[in-house]
């Protein structure tokens, strides 16, 4: 254990001793306050951080990452390793093993039979799982008893921990989801908004993209937890609602992802009511690239696939371009300060996983001229914008509505004007561009834009599961009702053949080097991904809120159980 593990345990424990002998519900009413507003509790239907961590506090996976992206057991009874005999030595298998005497909220047991279960929900080829890449290499899911649940990969898997760990793959109940597989899957509503857990808090009431209600779970592991009879999660608004919400008027107690100005922070810290918490990991602000072509006017099917390729994003000059014109010092300046860095990579840590690849860290307005005119990109008619073959340069930026991602978008599209790209800004509500609602045409997922903005990261410290969501053919499409995760329908079999590699590679130093090709290929070699900015997570919560410990490795609700009234 480091020395930082070691303080930030003993903290922990230190500031758990005061509710020791506290009582579940004692404390009467929690409020989080999240700006962008769930819309589904099922995180199998969406990849949206606001959907995953609000469904955490419902419903669990078998271990989590703790604070320092070590695994913690959660539901097993403990971490499976070659050590414990829970991992095969030829690391071909992982065998789980529940708690005894767990329950869902409704009285029923939890059994091997619901793990299971899981399993072949999200691996069901009928339906599309937002979490498919955690099943990579899975080839068989057996209950071997009540309790035992055997995980069997087609190949030896140094890192077998993708099914069943962390906040994006929880276990869900059987019998709730029984009519819930393949294509049905999104038709489930009150399952999906509704799920019955083994989390803390149980759902009451849940208007999605707008407010849930909760209640302590009666049927929860631990007696004395949680210390919140009640549990209240508002969505929607601005990042900067909510940080007033908890640090200048003390309405609420939690707020997560102040995506501000750092000046705007320390302002509202002066209101005295509470205090914001940092802390950095993997989560990258970035420009994902379409390489088909959104038009309107092409089926959906066609839209989804690379089967007709961008008119103008599929020349890998023209993405470089538009990269090298970016300025990643001034976005930081304006939009993070401290709690930023600016980055060329995808993934930029753990350290053993981040390659020194730094070459878009300075602009280069002129060397993205050059790469336009050698891809025949000129300004025909002295309009300001290039134009070739009678079509004009011009691109369609959307991201989800946030004060800090309007001021990249505008900086963004001062700077491709100044290389002849015309720029359309569009940006949508959070709840619905994250949503994964199959029906909507707005989502990241469908991508019905030229470019589009965001942040998003992965459970723990391997990024292997995280890497393996560009695989061909995971991307969204109709047949998958808009799951997937290969948003820019990004596809090469030589980045396929990593992925495999990576996932039979036991050696650290080795898998460390495999990564790094894979992140060059999706960033430096191809330009598919623009990687911004290294965001520092910044959360807030109340003075008067004990027991949170900022986790950036996992879904930051992660001990919610342990969360209590300062007193």
């Amino acid at each position: 254990m480091t020395m930082k593990s070691l303080t930030l345990g003993s903290a922990l424990v230190l500031s758990m001793a005061s509710m020791a002998a506290a009582e579940r519900g004692a404390d009467g009413n929690v409020s989080i306050i999240y700006w962008q507003a769930p819309s589904i509790l099922n995180p199998y239907l969406s990849g949206g951080t606001k959907d995953i961590e609000s469904s955490s506090l419902v419903i669990e996976p078998m271990g989590r990452y703790n604070q320092d992206g070590a695994p913690v057991a959660y539901l097993a009874e403990e971490i499976p390793t070659v050590a414990n005999g829970g991992v095969s030595e030829d690391l071909t298998s992982i065998t789980w093993k529940l708690k005894e005497g767990l329950k869902w909220s409704d009285g029923s047991a939890v059994t091997s039979a619901d793990v299971k279960f899981t399993a072949d929900y999200c691996m069901d080829p009928e339906g599309g799982c937002a979490q498919l890449a955690k099943f990579d290499g899975v080839t068989s899911v057996e209950a071997i008893d009540e309790l035992t649940v055997k995980v069997t990969f087609g190949a030896p898997k140094p890192n077998p921990y993708g099914p069943f760990m962390g906040g994006q793959s929880p276990i869900i109940q059987a019998a709730q989801f029984a009519d819930c597989m393949g294509a049905k899957a999104p038709e489930c509503t009150e399952a999906n908004f509704g799920p019955i857990g083994t989390g803390p808090f149980v759902v009451d009431d849940f208007r999605p993209n707008d407010v849930i209600q909760m209640s302590a779970n009666p049927n929860y592991r631990d007696p004395a937890k949680p210390a919140f009879a009640t549990l209240t999660f508002k969505g929607g608004g601005s990042a900067e609602a909510s940080g007033r919400a908890v640090l200048e008027t003390g309405e609420f107690d939690y707020a997560w992802n102040l995506q501000l100005a750092p000046d705007v922070i320390a302002k509202m810290e002066e209101g005295g009511k509470g205090k914001a918490i940092s802390a950095f990991g993997a989560l990258v602000e970035r420009i994902e690239m379409n390489l088909t072509n959104p038009s309107p006017d092409l089926p959906a099917e066609t839209r989804a696939t690379v089967a007709e390729p961008h008119p103008i994003l599929s020349d890998k000059r023209v993405r470089e371009a538009l990269s090298k014109a970016i300025d990643r010092d001034i976005l930081v300046e304006v939009g993070y300060g401290p709690a930023g860095r600016p980055t060329c990579n995808l993934v930029p840590a753990p350290a053993i996983y981040a390659s020194d690849n730094t070459g878009c860290l300075k602009q280069d307005i002129e060397g993205a001229k050059a790469l336009l005119d050698e891809a025949g990109w000129t300004d025909t008619d002295g309009d300001g914008i290039r134009d070739k073959d009678g079509k004009k340069l011009s691109l369609l930026y959307q991201t989800s509505t946030n004060a800090v991602r309007q001021d990249f978008q505008a900086l963004i599209k001062q700077w491709w004007s100044e290389i002849g790209v015309e720029t359309e800004l569009r940006n949508l509500d959070a709840s619905v561009f994250f949503g994964g609602d199959p029906g909507s045409p707005d989502t990241f997922q469908k991508f019905y834009a030229d470019v589009e903005m965001y942040a998003n990261v992965f459970d723990g410290t391997d990024p292997q599961a995280y890497l393996a969501a560009y695989r061909c053919g995971n991307e969204p499409k109709p047949s998958s009702q808009w799951q997937g995760e290969n948003i820019n329908r990004f596809c090469d079999p030589a980045y396929d053949a990593l992925i495999d590699e990576l996932a039979v590679t036991g050696d650290l130093e080795k898998r460390g080097e495999i990564a790094k090709k894979m992140n060059d290929m999706l960033t430096k070699d191809t330009m598919t991904i623009v990687p911004l900015v290294d965001r520092g997570r910044v959360s807030a919560h109340a003075n008067s809120l004990g027991g949170v410990v900022l986790n950036v490795f996992d879904s930051e609700l992660w001990n919610v159980a342990d969360w209590y009234r300062v007193k």
